[in-house]
C-alpha cells in the first residue's frame, strides 16, 4: 500500500471511531469514553496485520459491530468495549483472556470469553454437530445475555458485508442466520435487527425472489407515500384537537414478511393487502400512557372502521419479549386494510432497542423480568443431557418464534405460553413437580383432557395426584420444550426401573436353566435376540416380551455345539463392549407400522416414489386400486397429495411392537358376591404395566358379568393377568374378546 493510501485508511478509521462515540444511545461519561478508547487501541493493535475478504482493514469490522451495539441496540460502554474486543483473543497471539481481564476488568473479559467460545466452534459440519454448536452457543446466554446480543450484532455486520464471499459460503451463512440468529434477535426484542437479518438472509438464499420484491416495493413507493399522507391527514386534525404531542410514520413491511405472506396465502405481490403499517408515536408521562393509547385508538376508529378480529392489546399484557403496543387493523381509503400501531415513546424505544431499553425503564421494585425467566427456563432445557442437539434446536426454534397466548392460574395470575400449548404444558410451566403429578385439568371450571389446547383468556386449574406419572402418550400432548424434555427424562427413568426389575427376573430364570448372568451371557442374549444394548434386554424381560419359552430356546441353542460355534463367530463379529452394556438406549426396533389415531395395524404397500424405510416420518395414502400406500412426509409428491386429497391421508407411524401398547377387551362372568368388583380391580391395578381404560359391570339375579378395556404391552402380560383373574373366588369364566 502507498503512503497516501495508508494515510487515507487511517483517517477513515479515526472517522469511524469518532462516529461510534457520537451515535451512542447512552450518554457516555468520561470514564466510559476512556474505557472505549482503550478497547479501540487494543483492537487496533491486535488486528493491525489483518484484512477482510473485501480488502479493507479488519478493524472496520469490530468498529461496525460496536456501532450496532451502541446505536441500534443501545447497550452500555462495557458492551461497546466488549464488541470492539470480540475477535481480539481469537485472532491475535498477543492477547489472552487473562490480559483482557487485567486491562478491562472481569465483566468485559467474561463477555469476550463467551464470544471467543462461540467463534471457536467448528465451522462447516454436518447438521448434528452444527446443532450441537448452536446448543453450546445458547449455553453462553446464562453467562451474560450481552454475549448473544453482541454475537447477533456481529452476525448482522457479516451479513451486510458478505458480497466478497463464495456463493456456497453465502448460502450457508444466510441459512444459518434465518434458522437461528433472526429468531434469537426476535426473542430478545430486537425487532429492527430481526427484520434486517431476515431480509439479508432472503437476499442470499433466494436472490431472484428478493430482488423482484425489492424492485416492486421501489416501484410502488411513490403511490404508497401518497396513500400514507392522505390517511394521516384525516386523523391529524382530530389528534391535534386533543392537543396530543405525536408523530405519524409510515413504514413498508419487510421483504421477508411480504414473501412469507405471498407463500402462506398463495397470492402475488399485488394481492398482499397490508404491505405497510402506520405507526403513531405519542409523548406521555407514565401515568397517562395507557389512557392516551386508547384515546388515540378511539380517534382512529372514529374515522376508519376497525377489523374486530385484528385488535392486539399488548399494553395491558405485554409480550414476553417486553414489547408493548396497541395494534389495530382498519379499513382505510380505497377499501384497503391498514395496520396502525399505537406506541408511546417509551414503548417505541423498547420495541426498537429490546432488552437494553427495557432495562433503562425497569423500576427497581418491578417483578422478575420475562427475559430472565425465559433464560432460566432455557437453561433447564439446555442442561438436559438426554435430549439430542437436533431435537433441542428444533424445539428451541419453536419457542423462539411462537406466537403467545395468555392464560390465568386459579388465583388470577397471568401466564404466557406459546400458541398451541396444552393443559399439560401449563402444568409444567407452573412447576416440574406439578407437571409430573398431573392427573387432569379444569379449564374455565370444566374438566378437560391433558391434550386440550388452551386459548387466550382461559383460566386453568391443574388437578394432581401422588400416584400419577408420565406415560409415553404425554409426548403427544406436550408442545413446549420444557414439558417434553421433563417427560422424556421421566420415561427414561421408568425404563431404567423396569430394566432393573427385568435384570433380577432374568437372573432367576437363567439360574433355573443353569446359566449364570454375567457379561458374556448378557452379550450372547443380546446377540441372540438381535438387540443393541443390555438395557434393551432387561427392559424386554421386565415387561414380559422375552418370556420363559424364549429363554429355553436360547439355552438349548447354547448347548447345541454347532450353534455354539456359529454363535461364537457372530459374537466375535458383533461382540458388545463393556461400555455398550451400560448404555441407556432402548432400541427403536421399528418393526411394525400403525395407522390412524387408534394406531391400528392394516395392510399396506411402501410407495416407490420415496421408498420409506422403518423409522422414517411417514403417512398413509388411500389409493383407489392399491389400498394404503405409505409415503415419507417429505416425499416430493406429499404436498400435492395433502392439498388435493387431504381426506385420503392417514396418520401413520413406525413403532417397536415390543414397546407398543395395545387395547384389549376382556369379558368376565361368575356368581356375584360382596367385594367381587373390588377383587377384580385390585388385581388389575396391582399388575405392573397394565392400565384400565374403561370398565362396565352388571349384576342380574346374582349372576355377575363385566367388560373391561385394558391397555397392555403384549400377549404374555395379558395371559398372565387372565390366569390371575380366573383364580378369584366366584369367577366362572374369563375370556378375551
Amino acid at each position: 500500500m502507498t503512503e497516501e493510501a495508508i494515510e487515507k485508511e487511517n483517517a477513515a478509521i479515526t472517522k469511524a471511531y469518532k462516529e461510534l462515540l457520537k451515535v451512542s444511545y447512552r450518554t457516555l461519561s468520561r470514564d466510559d469514553k476512556k474505557l472505549i478508547r482503550s478497547a479501540f487501541d487494543v483492537a487496533l493493535d491486535a488486528h493491525k496485520e489483518q484484512r477482510r475478504k473485501s480488502g479493507e482493514a479488519y478493524i472496520f469490522h469490530p468498529i461496525a459491530v460496536a456501532k450496532i451495539v451502541a446505536q441500534e441496540i443501545g447497550l452500555d460502554a462495557t458492551s461497546i468495549a466488549a464488541a470492539l474486543l470480540h475477535d481480539v483473543v481469537e485472532d491475535s497471539e498477543d492477547y489472552s483472556i487473562a490480559d483482557i481481564e487485567g486491562m478491562f476488568g472481569e465483566t468485559v473479559a467474561k463477555i469476550v470469553n463467551g464470544l471467543t467460545k462461540i467463534s471457536s466452534l467448528k465451522k462447516d459440519m454436518d447438521v448434528s454437530l452444527q446443532a450441537e454448536n448452536f446448543r453450546k452457543m445458547l449455553l453462553t446466554l446464562n453467562d451474560d445475555v450481552r454475549v448473544i446480543i453482541i454475537k447477533i450484532a456481529d452476525r448482522l455486520h457479516n451479513m451486510q458485508t458478505m458480497d466478497a464471499m463464495r456463493a456456497d459460503k453465502q448460502v450457508k451463512i444466510a441459512s444459518e442466520t434465518l434458522y437461528i440468529y433472526a429468531p434469537l434477535a426476535h426473542r430478545i426484542g430486537l425487532y429492527n435487527i430481526k427484520t434486517d437479518l431476515e431480509d439479508l438472509g432472503l437476499k442470499y438464499t433466494e436472490p431472484e425472489v428478493y430482488n423482484d420484491i425489492l424492485h416492486k416495493i421501489k416501484e410502488s413507493k411513490e403511490e404508497q407515500d401518497k396513500y400514507i399522507k392522505s390517511f394521516s391527514q384525516i386523523i391529524k386534525n382530530s389528534l391535534d384537537k386533543e392537543l396530543l404531542d405525536y408523530t405519524i410514520k409510515g413504514r413498508p413491511k419487510s421483504i421477508f414478511s411480504i414473501r412469507k405472506k405471498m407463500m402462506n396465502q398463495g397470492v402475488s405481490f399485488d394481492e398482499v393487502y397490508d404491505k405497510f403499517a402506520i405507526r403513531i408515536i405519542y409523548t406521555s408521562d407514565e401515568l397517562n400512557e395507557k389512557f392516551l393509547a386508547w384515546k388515540i385508538y378511539s380517534v382512529v376508529t372514529d374515522h376508519f372502521r376497525p377489523n374486530p378480529i385484528r385488535l392486539r392489546d399488548w399494553i395491558s399484557s405485554p409480550k414476553s419479549t417486553g414489547y408493548e403496543a396497541l395494534h389495530i387493523t382498519v379499513m382505510g381509503p380505497k377499501g384497503r386494510w391498514v395496520e396502525v400501531q399505537i406506541r408511546s415513546e417509551r414503548m417505541n424505544e423498547i420495541a426498537e432497542k429490546g432488552y437494553a431499553a427495557h432495562y433503562k425503564y425497569k423500576q427497581s421494585g418491578e417483578k422478575e423480568d420475562s427475559l430472565e425467566t425465559w433464560i432460566n427456563r432455557l437453561q433447564e432445557a439446555l442442561e438436559n443431557p438426554d435430549i439430542n442437539a437436533v431435537d433441542f434446536v428444533e424445539q428451541f426454534k419453536l419457542n423462539l418464534y411462537s406466537q403467545e397466548i395468555f392464560v390465568f392460574t386459579p388465583t388470577g395470575e397471568l401466564k404466557s405460553l406459546p400458541k398451541g400449548a396444552t393443559s399439560l404444558d401449563f402444568a409444567f410451566s407452573i412447576h416440574t413437580e406439578v407437571g409430573m403429578k398431573t392427573r387432569g385439568a379444569k379449564v374455565n371450571g370444566k374438566l378437560v383432557p391433558l391434550s386440550h389446547e388452551l386459548e387466550s383468556g382461559d383460566q386453568v386449574d391443574i388437578l394432581t395426584s401422588e400416584s400419577a406419572k408420565p406415560n409415553a402418550n404425554w409426548l403427544d400432548y406436550a408442545t413446549t420444550a420444557r414439558a417434553r424434555s421433563k417427560i422424556k427424562s421421566a420415561l427414561k427413568e421408568d425404563r431404567k426401573l423396569i430394566g432393573e426389575e427385568g435384570k433380577e427376573i432374568l437372573r432367576r430364570k437363567l439360574k433355573q436353566l443353569k446359566i449364570t448372568l454375567n457379561e458374556s451371557s448378557v452379550n450372547e442374549l443380546v446377540n441372540f435376540f438381535k438387540l443393541k444394548t443390555s438395557l434393551d434386554l432387561f427392559y424386554r424381560v421386565g415387561i414380559g416380551t422375552i418370556d420363559n419359552p424364549m429363554l429355553k430356546d436360547f439355552a438349548s441353542s447354547r448347548n447345541n455345539v454347532l450353534m455354539s460355534f456359529i454363535k461364537n463367530k457372530i459374537s466375535r463379529k458383533s461382540s458388545i463392549k463393556k461400555e455398550d452394556l451400560d448404555k441407556d438406549e432402548v432400541t427403536a426396533n421399528y418393526d411394525s407400522l400403525v395407522f390412524g389415531k387408534e394406531e391400528e395395524k392394516l395392510d399396506y404397500k411402501l410407495s416407490n416414489c420415496c421408498n420409506p424405510i422403518p423409522g422414517d416420518n411417514v403417512f398413509g395414502f388411500l389409493t383407489v386400486t392399491e389400498g394404503i400406500k405409505v409415503h415419507k412426509k417429505n416425499c416430493p409428491n406429499a404436498v400435492s397429495m395433502q392439498s388435493n386429497y387431504a381426506y385420503r391421508i392417514m396418520p401413520a407411524k413406525w413403532v417397536d411392537s415390543s414397546q407398543q401398547e395395545f387395547l384389549a377387551q376382556i369379558i368376565i362372568s361368575g356368581i356375584d358376591h360382596i367385594g367381587l368388583v373390588n377383587d377384580v380391580t385390585k388385581i388389575i391395578s396391582s399388575n405392573m404395566h397394565v392400565n384400565m381404560k374403561s370398565l362396565n359391570f352388571d349384576s342380574d339375579d346374582g349372576v355377575f358379568s363385566g367388560k373391561i378395556n385394558l391397555i397392555v404391552k403384549n400377549n404374555t402380560l395379558l395371559n398372565k393377568l387372565l390366569d390371575k383373574l380366573k383364580k378369584i373366588n366366584g369367577i366362572d369364566k374369563v375370556s378375551r374378546v
